[in-house]
């Protein structure tokens, strides 16, 4: 059965560019794996690919939820299964790319059963976190769970959220949910993964500080006021917590100048990438790509070495 390959890694470490050279030199089709690309309208800040490249290298799972709606990592798993198979049955290797790792780990570990959602609930928690902010809800979670609070971010609302609310739900703790219960197996056969990282953190810094400045210069500001603008779009949508939309949001408010905006982006940009590296630094069996050291050539040999067979790539081979 052919294997699914995994390039994982941080934001702006290169994940798209190199999922793109790799569609064009294997027999391969994209998957996204990408929280923020599943909204239309969300383009710059998601460094979506743009239409001609999209036509050319299409990705599977980008713009097929209005920026109003949910997607839960469960719907990933769902929908990224589904594409898996239907690449297979096509003879095609499937290329999963994304920094999105909740969803990585969805879809290979799977998924433990949660409580449904209880609307109440989460509307009284909103308005709280209005009040108070999300990282005093955080606190509140480090009291109940100290194991979830430990693993989710004070800042990373949608996850405090709905900890809290599974607790306030059921009675236990949303870590125990997570250890028990059956969870459903990952893809058939084989994985192989990738994770993509510049080898010094200064050069990563740097890239996450050149590409949000370049969002900004490509309209970022008006793509986030043009989706404020839309009945229902407010701050708490999951779509808006996405980092670099959650900071222009609030420079939209009024809470921030457009140089604090700025700066505020990068920081929660570097520190998403931190937590990242730490995931991906804790998994087995990961073959590390330095873009900048012959990732390319690294990458293709390894998938050719272990998905398609070959030691490595031959002449006029996959052209």
């Amino acid at each position: 059965m052919t294997p699914v390959v995994l390039l994982m890694g941080p934001t702006a470490a290169g994940k798209t560019d190199l999922a793109l050279r790799l569609a064009e030199r294997l027999p391969a089709d994209l998957v996204s794996v990408d929280s923020a690309m599943v909204y239309r309208g969300m383009d710059i800040g998601t460094g979506k690919p743009p239409p001609e490249i999209l036509a050319r290298a299409p990705h599977r799972l980008i713009d097929i939820r209005d920026v109003t709606e949910t997607y839960s990592a469960g719907e990933f798993r769902r929908d990224a299964m589904r594409e898996i198979e239907s690449i297979r049955a096509d003879g095609r290797i499937p290329l999963l790319v994304g920094g999105t790792l909740l969803y990585f780990r969805a879809l290979e570990r799977g998924l433990s059963p949660l409580p449904r959602a209880a609307s109440p609930v989460r509307e009284r928690l909103e308005a709280e976190a209005e009040r108070c902010g999300w990282p005093a809800l955080h606190a509140r979670l480090a009291a109940v769970d100290p194991e979830a609070a430990r693993r989710i971010h004070p800042n990373d609302a949608q996850r405090i959220q709905r900890a809290l609310e599974v607790f306030e739900v059921s009675g236990r703790r949303f870590s125990e949910w997570h250890r028990s219960g059956p969870r459903p197996a990952g893809p058939a056969g084989p994985v192989v993964r990738l994770a993509v990282a510049p080898a010094e953190r200064g050069d990563l810094h740097r890239a996450i500080d050149t590409r949000f400045r370049a969002m900004v210069g490509r309209g970022l500001v008006d793509e986030v006021r043009g989706l404020a603008a839309r009945p229902g779009v407010g701050p708490d949508l999951p779509s808006m917590r996405a980092v670099g939309y959650r900071q222009v949001f609030d420079h939209l408010q009024g809470r921030s100048d457009h140089a604090e905006m700025v700066e505020r982006a990068i920081a929660a940009t570097r520190q998403l990438a931190r937590r990242q590296l730490t995931w991906l630094r804790s998994l087995s069996g990961v073959c590390w790509l330095d873009p900048a050291a012959g990732g390319e050539l690294r990458a293709r040999d390894y998938i050719l070495r272990n998905v398609v067979g070959e030691p490595r790539e031959p002449a006029n081979r996959l052209q």
